[in-house]
C-alpha cells in the first residue's frame, strides 16, 4: 500500500513538473514610478510550448500587501482604467501572451519596501495546468516602452488603484 501511494505521488509530481516545463517566462522586469512609490508593476512574455492552452490564474509575492493580475480597460467615457483580471489570462497552446505596459500586467499595491534599480522581486505565477512557477523579476525603472520588447506604454503607476 505504501509503495502504491509512493508511486502515485511520484506520478503526480512528475506530471506537474512536465506541465510546468511547457511554460517559460521571457523578458521579465518590474518597475515603480520612484523608489518610494507605494505601487509597482511587472511585465513579461509568457510562452506555452505545450499542446494545450493554459491559464495564468493567480500571482503572489511578499513584495506587496496586494498582488493581482490587472489589465487596462476603456470605460464608457473613453478613459482607460486599471482593473483586476477576472478568470485569469489564457496562454494559448504553442503560443505566448505578453504582460505589457498599457495592457495586462502584474500589479503590486502596498509595496513592503521601495524598489531600486537592480532589486529582485520574487514572484509566484500560478497556472491552471502547469501549477506554480517561481520567477525572480529584476527592477528596471529606467526601461522605456521602446526598449521593453514591445510591452507597450503604461502611465500613472503611482496613482491610487481605480479598481
Amino acid at each position: 500500500m505504501i509503495r502504491t501511494l509512493s508511486l502515485a505521488a511520484t506520478l503526480v509530481a512528475g506530471t506537474a513538473a512536465m506541465a510546468a516545463a511547457d511554460i517559460t517566462i521571457h523578458d521579465a522586469y518590474a518597475r515603480s514610478a520612484t523608489p518610494v512609490a507605494k505601487s509597482g508593476a511587472a511585465f513579461m512574455v509568457i510562452e506555452n510550448d505545450g499542446t494545450e492552452a493554459d491559464r495564468l490564474i493567480g500571482v503572489a509575492s511578499e513584495a506587496a500587501a496586494v498582488v493581482e493580475l490587472h489589465t487596462h480597460a476603456e470605460d464608457d467615457t473613453g478613459m482607460m482604467l486599471m482593473r483586476p483580471v477576472e478568470g485569469g489570462l489564457e496562454i494559448p497552446a504553442d503560443g505566448s501572451h505578453a504582460l505589457q505596459r498599457g495592457g495586462d500586467h502584474v500589479m503590486f499595491m502596498g509595496l513592503t519596501e521601495g524598489w531600486e534599480n537592480g532589486d529582485t522581486i520574487p514572484v509566484t505565477l500560478t497556472f491552471e495546468r502547469a501549477g506554480d512557477v517561481q520567477v525572480d523579476i529584476v527592477v528596471d525603472r529606467d526601461r522605456q516602452p521602446a526598449q521593453d520588447g514591445g510591452h507597450g506604454a503604461m502611465q500613472g503607476m503611482d496613482t491610487a488603484p481605480t479598481n
